[in-house]
C-alpha cells in the first residue's frame, strides 16, 4: 500500500518551489489540472492521506484509499474522489487523459473506491473533499504506474 501525507507532500512542495523561485516569491495562482482550497478564516485545515492497492499502482483496476480529518477527528460527511491526470505528450500524439474515482464512505473517515489506471507512467492525483458543493480541502500527489 502507498500512504502519502498532507505534511510531507506539503514539504516537498514548499521546498521545491523555494528552490525553483529562489526563496523569494510564490505563484498563487492553481496551474492546469489544478484547484485551490478555498480559504476559511478560522476554519482547521482538513489532511488527507492517500493509499493506493496494489502499491505501486498498475495499469487496470486499483483501490484508491482517502482518509479525511479536520482536527484530529474523522470527516464523515464529504463527497470524496481522486481526479487522475496525464499531461499530453505531442512528441508521441498522445492527447493529455484524466479519469475520475469517486471514493465512497467506509466509516471512520476513510472513503475508497476502485478505479482505472489507463496507462503506465507518472500521473497527478487530486483527492478533493466537498461538503454542501464547496470544497473543504484537497490533497496532490504523484503516482507512478507499472
Amino acid at each position: 500500500m502507498r500512504t502519502v501525507t498532507a505534511a510531507v507532500m506539503a514539504g516537498a512542495l514548499v521546498g521545491a518551489v523555494l528552490v525553483t523561485t529562489g526563496c523569494g516569491r510564490q505563484e498563487s495562482t492553481p496551474g492546469a489540472g489544478e484547484t485551490a482550497a478555498p480559504a476559511q478564516a478560522g476554519a482547521q485545515a482538513v489532511d488527507i492521506t492517500l493509499k493506493t492497492t496494489p502499491d505501486p499502482v498498475s495499469t487496470g483496476e486499483n483501490t484508491f484509499e482517502a482518509m479525511v480529518m479536520r482536527g484530529g477527528k474523522p470527516v464523515t460527511d464529504a463527497t470524496v474522489s481522486a481526479e487522475l491526470f496525464m499531461a499530453a505528450m505531442p512528441a508521441m500524439n498522445m492527447p493529455e487523459m484524466r479519469n475520475k474515482v469517486d471514493l465512497a464512505h467506509e466509516g471512520n473517515g476513510m472513503y475508497r473506491g476502485k478505479g482505472q489506471v489507463t496507462m503506465a507512467g507518472t500521473w497527478d492525483v487530486t483527492v478533493m473533499a466537498m461538503r454542501g458543493g464547496t470544497e473543504i480541502g484537497n490533497q496532490k500527489v504523484t503516482i507512478t504506474a507499472k
